[in-house]
Parts: C-alpha cells; structure tokens; sequence
C-alpha cells in the first residue's frame, strides 16, 4: 500500500470567522487520515507494538475551502531514515482538483512498552513502499 486518501465534506464547525475551513481543523484531518492509513496498512500485533507521534508539521495553505465544499485528502511516505518518516499530505478540492494545503509531517516511531524511539523495520517500511 503506497498511499491512502479520504473525501470529507465541509461543515459549518470546521469554518472559522472567515467562513473558511479552520487551519486546526486541517491538521486534525492530516492526523485523521495519516492515522487511519496506518490502521488500513497494519495489524493488531504491529499497533501494539509501535507508536507513532509527530515531531513537526510545516504546512503551506495555498486556498481555502469552504461550507459544502468536498475535498480529498491523500497521503503516502516520502521517506524513512532510522525512526524518522517522513509523510506526505495533500489536501484538495474534489470537484476541481485544485490544491488547497499540502503538509510534510515528520512522525517519530517509538516502542510501545519502552516509550522510546525505534527505528522503522524493514517489514512496516515495505508496507508503505512507493515502488
């Protein structure tokens, strides 16, 4: 599995006073949907095995959605060195394809039972593989 991507639908508690979609609200979705890419991607023994947090988000707004508006959000991994992954998110109107944010989260693997950071096996690498 390479990549993952979900349709959501603006409502009217993801708009902030401009009545565009509320920047906190795409970093839950970036979140959302790295997290459930992982559920897809994985089993049970895996989960409880590793953690997953964010080290940094940077994340450039390049338009607004707004209410009603259908928007796609895909993800895939860039890269992984040591216990650093490097996942990619882009945000896109559905209807016209247009991007509206793209963020580069780097995601810190730890041990689940040690809380400590690991380096990502080959085995989770291969399950996110863009070849």
């Amino acid at each position: 599995m390479n990549s993952y991507k979900e349709v959501f639908e603006v409502v009217q508690s993801d708009l902030d006073d401009l009545d565009h979609v509320n920047n906190i609200r795409y970093i839950e979705w970036i979140q959302q949907v790295s997290k459930n890419h992982w559920f897809k991607a994985t089993d049970i023994n895996i989960r409880n095995n590793c953690i997953w947090v964010v080290r940094n988000h940077n994340i450039t707004y390049k338009k607004a959605a707004k209410l009603n508006d259908q928007i796609e959000v895909s993800t895939y991994i860039k890269n992984t060195k040591g216990a650093l992954s490097t996942r990619v998110v882009e945000v896109k109107n559905n209807k016209t394809g247009k991007l509206l944010v793209k963020a580069s989260t780097e995601w810190c693997l730890l041990d689940a039972k040690t809380l400590r950071p690991k380096r990502v096996p080959d085995s989770i690498q291969n399950l996110f593989s863009r070849t």
